[in-house]
């Protein structure tokens, strides 16, 4: 797919961080940027800032005998935007091996029943997914080897793959903290002295390098994949 394909085409670029200076919103809007530069209209989701409540309600409880339940005004709106786009790129800081709650409660609340599973014609078939997460584990810290695996188990498998997604890509980003983080080989946790200065703008310049390979290689695998 060429730029002029993607002329028109919307990518949605889902941001969860509670903090607009965050090296996530960052990341995200360095995506968005990237992402507009290969021919689309970027889409930019920020949860927090649009004041998405994640917390699971009465009005969008899927209704196992009824997929064609229809769910609060809000969730719909959000279902609106993931159909208007051809891809969607999620950018969070990873918590415990996981995503934040404010992103696993909208995946909850608008990747329901009836619109993103449940139904022999998935919705969402045609779609391409990035998750790009943040961590502040070091790249050779030991414990980044099962952090990948369990993200790439419960995002592109657990949940793109079950709502019919054509291609999930995990993107793990490390060292996305100025003070280093590690755990040794007793399980205990070693903070490193803040980086600052040249030292501090090399490593932005590094991780943003990072982040950009992940964008390139997604739109690289979108051209294949064609």
């Amino acid at each position: 797919m060429t730029q002029q394909d993607r002329q028109g085409r919307t990518a949605l670029v889902v941001v969860a961080h509670h903090r607009s200076d965050s090296l996530t919103a960052h990341t995200a809007r360095r995506a968005a940027t990237r992402l507009e530069a290969a021919g689309y209209r970027v889409d930019l989701l920020d949860l927090h800032a649009e004041g998405f409540d994640p917390r699971m309600n009465v009005a969008d409880q899927p209704d196992w005998g009824d997929r064609e339940k229809r769910y609060s005004d809000e969730v719909h709106a959000h279902m609106r935007r993931i159909l208007d786009a051809e891809v969607v790129v999620a950018v969070f800081p990873v918590y415990w091996q996981s995503v934040p709650a404010i992103l696993k409660g909208w995946i909850d609340r608008v990747w329901n029943y009836g619109f993103a599973y449940g139904r022999s014609r998935p919705r969402l078939a045609s779609k391409r997914i990035l998750w790009l997460g943040l961590a502040g584990a070091t790249s050779d810290d030991p414990v980044v080897a099962g952090m990948r695996t369990v993200l790439e188990t419960s995002l592109s498998e657990g949940i793109a793959y079950y709502c019919g997604f054509s291609h999930s890509t995990v993107g793990l980003l490390t060292d996305a903290e100025e003070r280093p983080q590690r755990i040794d080989a007793e399980g205990n946790l070693l903070i490193g002295e803040a980086v600052a200065g040249a030292e501090r703008a090399a490593q932005y310049a590094a991780f943003d390098a990072r982040a950009r390979e992940f964008v390139e290689k997604f739109l690289t695998e979108e051209l294949v994949a064609v």
